[in-house]
């Protein structure tokens, strides 16, 4: 007997992201055979979970952020494109051929899960050696070696891995993603437990190798992380791909985004009493001598806070988040 899997209906849409271009009109068309990767029409469903709907992009060399909250469908969708998972519907291509059951990607693709996937009985050279001889490559000591030397983990290499700190791991999984130098490398929230200096070199080295023709695509739930190092965004809000694009456009557009300015002023109550009135303004409180402002409208708030500054002689020390 045969079983027949119905698709589950569609999700709502995802909440306004204000006034975020929605990507759309790539659905109809058909695979960019020449994008880097090329994605139609992917959903992917779990029973009666839809964990990604109907998301459709293509992507060429440089860095490619995808960011969203944690259970927007990130891992999901990276898993599919690297070709761990099968798409319940819709088409993913890399460099032209279909990654599905295709065991020829896996020498384009290199991935970096989120997930500790490592063995800790393994020095980090012999983690990077496995990595090169399961791809088979023709001198695997000496691509082990210089996967090892580019994500800056030689003084640990051998050191077994259960010794290592969260952020030694994490070089590990990405020098065994890049033993076999890809043309395409996936990462899931890559600077998860990594300390600032390792982050500064990850960046660093993921802005080079992207600038050098690779395809680098990785996964963050952190605004600053993407903003550091991305040249394009995708966004990923309840399964659906919200907005894409460059990355400072987007920010500037999402201004229903609860935003926060922290102020000190000569006199507090006196400018919370102008800024209460503003119709964007929605809290404003005090602590230690300082007052933040919460706005639903950054633009607004941006170019109302000058005049209101001046008039109650401001130090300059204004600064604002998200």
């Amino acid at each position: 007997m045969t079983s027949h899997t119905t698709p589950p209906a569609p999700m709502p849409p995802p909440p306004t992201p204000g006034q975020v271009p929605i990507v759309s009109g790539l659905a109809s068309s058909p695979p960019d055979m020449n994008a880097a990767i090329s994605v139609r029409s992917v959903s992917r469903w779990f029973g009666d979970l839809v964990a990604v709907n109907d998301i459709s992009f293509d992507l060429g060399p440089g860095v490619t952020g995808l960011l969203g909250p944690n259970g927007a469908g990130k891992s999901t969708l990276l898993h599919m494109m690297a070709g761990l998972l099968k798409p319940s519907s819709g088409q993913i291509h890399i460099m032209g051929e279909p990654v599905w059951r295709n065991v020829g990607m896996y020498a384009r693709i290199g991935l970096v899960p989120e997930r500790e996937a490592d063995y800790p009985f393994l020095t980090g050279w012999e983690y990077a050696l496995a990595s090169a001889r399961l791809l088979r490559l023709p001198q695997p000591e000496v691509a082990a070696q210089a996967a090892i030397d580019m994500v800056g983990l030689g003084d640990a290499m051998n050191r077994k891995m259960g010794g290592y700190s969260k952020g030694m791991r994490q070089r590990a999984k990405i020098a065994a993603a890049l033993v076999h130098d890809p043309h395409i490398l996936i990462l899931d929230e890559p600077f998860n437990g990594t300390d600032p200096g390792l982050r500064l070199q990850m960046t660093t080295m993921l802005k080079e190798l992207g600038d050098g023709g690779r395809t680098i695509v990785f996964s963050s739930h952190i605004l600053e992380e993407v903003e550091h190092l991305a040249e394009d965004v995708l966004v990923i809000i309840g399964g659906r791909l919200a907005a894409a694009g460059d990355f400072r456009q987007i920010r500037r557009l999402m201004t229903n985004r609860p935003h926060a300015f922290t102020i000190r002023s000569s006199n507090n109550r006196a400018l919370a009493a102008r800024l209460v009135n503003r119709p964007h303004v929605a809290l404003v409180s005090f602590d230690d001598g300082t007052m933040e402002v919460k706005t639903t409208d950054f633009g607004a708030s941006a170019a109302a806070n000058r005049p209101v500054v001046s008039s109650t002689r401001v130090r300059p020390s204004c600064s604002g988040r998200t």
